[in-house]
């Protein structure tokens, strides 16, 4: 099928997906019950929206068009209490985090439909072990020209989000010692990774037909990119965070990224170039393996510095950005966890205190409740 045109969107709305975990009220594991609480939630009052994944033990919700951190948090916060209540009628809690610590993928159960089905045909044992949650955040762009430009420009500052965000320590019982295990997962697919370096939605149109041409590609949703354009949508979408543990959480991330954007788009500090991507790799696995004491690597000026530093000095270039968005408050929110640390620190924290992983998963259910 050919490129679908770019719709053009307000620049720098919001939209938040995030996949969870549905989690058993008996030992903490996944529980393939997303049929159940779909049907408990389709009279559901608001506008977001809720809607299966590719496995029977998670579902992903999505917010509706937002502009405003005040308004998206409410919403967010309406999504998880809705929620959380047709999940107690289930027996089955709700949990964010970017693995289940314990889970074992041959236990999982794809969810039955045309294109889970296909995913699970196609890529075998790599279907049930991309059983992971993560957190896709959508900015509005007026055109494909623009939504390319901020895709390449942003490419920098995709540690920072890795490292934020960075909630999945634990795989089938073990620490991993990454903070991000998750996007270990995503890696093994082919079409992972960054996209390709073209600043025109007329060159990319070109590229999408070569990859179709070849029979790889099908669509864009073939494309596990960690920042992807959304063309039937008019947005670009970042795909690297782990699912935060509060909705207070997602929140921040997404409106620090979209003061990202409008400093990007307003103030133009630098030129996206293909060599940007030169150390792109490097600076993602620092941020999945150590998360905020991450190491990385400027691609203009070739300096190192910690990711918390460079954070740091990032939300001081966008902060009159944040007030203009009504979002100082959310990216307060990012300048404290810098020093509290991010979920991964809070997670591996309860462990080491001697608590099992069955009890850690359950902590991180009541907190995604609202109850911790």
């Amino acid at each position: 099928m050919p490129l679908q045109d770019f719709a053009t969107s307000e620049p720098l709305t919001l939209g938040v997906e995030l996949e969870l975990q549905l989690i058993s009220t008996h030992d903490q594991n996944l529980v393939p019950q997303a049929e159940d609480l779909l049907r408990e939630t389709a009279r559901h009052t608001g506008a977001w929206d809720i809607k299966p994944e590719i496995a029977r033990s998670m579902i992903e919700i999505g917010t509706s068009i937002q502009r405003e951190h005040g308004p998206l948090l409410a919403e967010l916060r309406d999504m998880r209490d809705q929620l959380v209540h047709a999940s107690r009628r289930l027996n089955i809690g709700i949990a964010g985090g970017g693995t289940h610590a314990y889970q074992h993928w041959s236990e999982q159960q794809i969810y039955p439909g045309e294109r889970f089905n296909y995913l699970s045909d196609l890529y075998g044992y790599l279907a049930k072990q991309f059983i992971v949650f993560g957190q896709h955040v959508h900015v509005g762009c007026p055109n494909g020209d623009d939504a390319l430009w901020l895709l390449h420009a942003l490419s920098r500052y995709v540690p920072h989000f890795i490292a934020l965000a960075g909630s999945s320590p634990f795989v089938q019982g073990q620490d991993t010692g990454f903070d991000s295990a998750r996007l270990n997962a995503v890696f093994a697919f082919p079409l992972s990774g960054r996209a390709p370096f073209v600043r025109s939605w007329s060159e990319f149109g070109t590229y999408f037909d070569k990859m179709t041409d070849t029979g790889v590609v099908k669509s864009m949703k073939d494309f596990y990119w960690d920042i992807r354009p959304k063309p039937e949508y008019g947005t670009i979408e970042l795909r690297v965070c782990d699912t935060p543990l509060t909705v207070e959480k997602a929140a921040a991330l997404a409106c620090y990224l979209q003061a990202i954007c409008r400093y990007l788009i307003q103030e133009r500090p630098f030129e996206p170039a293909e060599d940007d991507y030169l150390v792109y790799t490097y600076n993602r696995f620092q941020a999945c393996r150590f998360g905020l004491d991450g190491e990385v690597v400027n691609p203009q000026t070739k300096q190192r510095s910690r990711l918390r530093d460079d954070i740091v000095r990032t939300l001081a270039k966008v902060d009159a950005h944040a007030v203009d968005l009504k979002s100082w408050d959310a990216c307060q929110q990012i300048r404290d966890s810098l020093g509290e640390g991010n979920d991964a620190t809070w997670l591996r924290r309860l462990h080491r205190t001697g608590m099992p992983l069955s009890e850690v998963v359950e902590t991180a259910a009541r907190r995604w409740s609202g109850a911790v």
